[in-house]
């Protein structure tokens, strides 16, 4: 015992280790391109890999170079190519392999780009199972192929008549993204971003073509129902700052902002700089002292700065950490304000129609928070007493709104990455969740039976139910997704009608009331096995009548079959596979086109005849084997 503690304490120069930049990436993937996933949530790594290629093809339009960008998926291997002036031929290899290598420490190359680290491309590199890079300058044209960030193949430079630009392909290594798959949803999002922020930018996925002729006015356009807007989207336009807003019907805050290009999903200093900026000139320009809260309410706007050498939190520059525009300048607030100050207050003198239907939005939000005040507070104390011991939650130790301790910080904010709160129904299924959940990363919230159907009904029952009241208090979104406490809210039900209901319900409630957690993709369905196939030697799990017929074929003879009715069937050890790193979970996506007042009117609504007519014309009965071969006429 003496000898091992004398080990421990045996710090010598053998034991510290240097690794070299590969070693580093691959070791600690989360401190440059956050957390790893599969592909089923919007931040998932293999999205922040393709969005640094990209992200250099934006620069160099933004400088002026190259009008469109190519991409193409074809499985998991990704090209990227675009039209600008080319890596230096001599300098290929050390761009994508030496860290700390790149023209953007150069300000007059590059004002005021995303990536200026000298990173990105490198994190690609050596997260890929193979990364091929080709610079196409002057008629001269240069290639090098990597495996994991090291060099396999460097070619000979070669004349060539392709148009100027550089063009990366690569595959993430799935040793380190296991399972990965694109979802095409997240994909468009992203690249219509791209072309919102640089209108005139054509950008080529797969054949569809993305381009945007009026910036941030049609990024509101599609984020919203023109059937639901109060008043025409306000457009207003500055140097390095742009702004579209409008309010709608909806609850909550909507509100998209962009550094340089990059969409901060997690916002910033110039998002609260808009935010503070807003209600400072909507209260200076109609004289009144309204509440902050029913100025925001409903708003759905978006801002965009460009700044010089942005500091951004991580390296996934998903927040914006710079308070100054410009060495020497304005800060972030000032900045932000004094344009809303001018250009917003002008608007409104100018269109006093907006103006009206703006103050009586205001006034409305005003009116519903006065009605709900009395409510609100009975409710809330009955929550406090009962999160004193609230039963239908079993939380978890991080939490997403944790304050990062000092040390450890990038690995802690991994983990808040992977917090998650699985609602589900009844006590079985909570049971088995429960036991064999992470405590630290993963709390389970226990619904009884069937909750409410909460479509056309007012924020008022929120408070009123006791159980929507409850998990309220336990995402802590009463006061917008600031203080969420887990970055994923998963539906968990059994795979039956009334599972299906109870999803719905559930979306609704959502939707209705909290339709920011849907579309900043926190919401998705838990994905559990159907069946379970095994014979002696092995056992394997299928998620549909295909992969059943698959396992059996595979195991041969005639294995046994389990059909799992419902969660609570599951045993806790079995459990523990489909929540853990390898968890399926489906995404709940508003596609393009889908306005949510719409949608829960069509499915939740009391048009009876309409569904009723759609469920008949489009069902479909499906059976396994076995009762296929038993049905007559087969």
């Amino acid at each position: 015992m003496a000898d091992n503690n004398k080990d421990l304490f045996n710090y010598t120069e053998d034991s510290i280790r240097s690794l070299d930049w590969r070693e580093h990436i691959r070791l600690r993937p989360g401190m440059y391109i956050g957390k790893l996933g599969d592909g089923t949530s919007p931040d998932d790594g293999i999205y922040v890999l393709l969005k640094e290629v990209l992200d250099n093809c934006i620069d160099e339009h933004t400088m002026g170079y190259g009008k469109q960008v190519d991409l193409t998926i074809e499985g998991k291997t990704v090209t990227v190519r675009d039209f600008g002036r080319g890596i230096p031929l001599g300098k290929v290899v050390d761009v994508v392999s030496k860290i700390n290598t790149g023209a953007k420490y150069d300000s007059q190359a590059f004002q005021k780009s995303v990536g200026l680290n000298g990173v990105g491309t490198k994190a690609v590199n050596a997260l890929s199972s193979y990364f091929k890079v080709e610079s196409i300058r002057d008629g001269k044209s240069k290639v090098a192929e990597f495996q994991r960030g090291e060099l396999t193949k460097d070619h000979k430079e070669a004349k060539t008549n392709e148009p100027n630009g550089t063009q990366v392909t690569f595959i993430a290594d799935e040793t380190v993204f296991k399972n990965f798959h694109f979802v095409h949803e997240y994909l468009d999002n992203q690249l219509w971003n791209y072309c919102y922020l640089n209108a005139g930018l054509i950008i080529q996925f797969n054949g569809k073509k993305y381009v945007s002729k009026n910036g941030l006015l049609d990024l509101l356009q599609r984020k919203s129902n023109p059937d639901e807007i109060r008043y025409p989207i306000i457009h207003l336009k500055g140097n390095d700052i742009e702004v579209a807003l409008t309010h709608n019907n909806d609850y909550g805050e909507d509100i998209y902002s962009f550094v340089n290009g990059q969409y901060t999903t997690q916002g910033g200093t110039h998002q609260q700089a808009f935010r503070e900026g807003f209600v400072k000139t909507i209260r200076d320009f109609y004289k009144k002292d309204y509440d902050v809260q029913d100025i925001r309410q409903s708003i759905v706007a978006a801002v965009s700065v460009r700044v010089q050498e942005p500091v951004f939190e991580s390296q996934t520059k998903t927040k914006l950490g710079s308070l100054n525009v410009f060495d020497g300048g304005p800060s972030m607030k000032n900045f932000v304000g004094d344009f809303l100050a001018k250009a917003l207050d002008d608007y409104l003198h100018k269109n006093p129609t907006s103006a009206d239907a703006l103050k009586k939005r205001i006034e409305q939000s005003e009116r519903e928070r006065k009605e709900l005040a009395g409510i609100k507070k009975l409710a809330n104390e009955r929550a406090k007493k009962a999160n004193l011991h609230n039963k239908k939650l079993r939380d978890c130790r991080v939490h997403l709104d944790d304050e990062p301790p000092g040390r450890g910080k990038e690995e802690f904010i991994e983990r808040q990455q992977q917090t998650t709160i699985f609602i589900t129904e009844g006590d079985s299924a909570s049971g088995s969740i429960t036991k064999s959940r992470d405590v630290d990363t993963q709390a389970v919230f226990s619904l009884r039976g069937k909750p409410l159907n909460c479509y056309s009904l007012t924020k008022k029952v929120v408070y009123e139910n006791e159980e929507f009241n409850l998990l309220q208090h336990a995402l802590n979104i009463e006061e917008g997704l600031e203080g969420l406490r887990y970055n994923r809210i998963i539906i968990a039900t059994d795979a039956d009608v009334d599972g299906m209901h109870i999803r719905l319900l559930m979306m609704t409630f959502f939707l209705q009331f909290f339709p920011d957690l849907v579309k900043r993709q926190h919401v998705s369905v838990l994905e559990t096995p159907l069946f379970r196939v095994r014979n002696k030697q092995e056992t394997i799990y299928c998620y549909d009548e295909a992969e059943k017929q698959a396992a059996i074929k595979k195991l041969g003879g005639k294995p046994e079959i389990t059909r799992f009715k419902g969660l609570g069937e599951i045993s806790p050890d079995e459990f523990g596979r489909f929540i853990g790193p390898d968890m399926r979970v489906q995404p709940v996506l508003l596609e393009d086109g889908d306005h949510i007042q719409g949608l829960l009117e069509y499915y939740m609504g009391k048009n009876t005849m309409e569904r009723q007519e759609f469920i008949i014309n489009n069902l479909r009965v499906e059976m396994d084997a076995a009762e296929l071969e038993e049905a007559p006429g087969k």
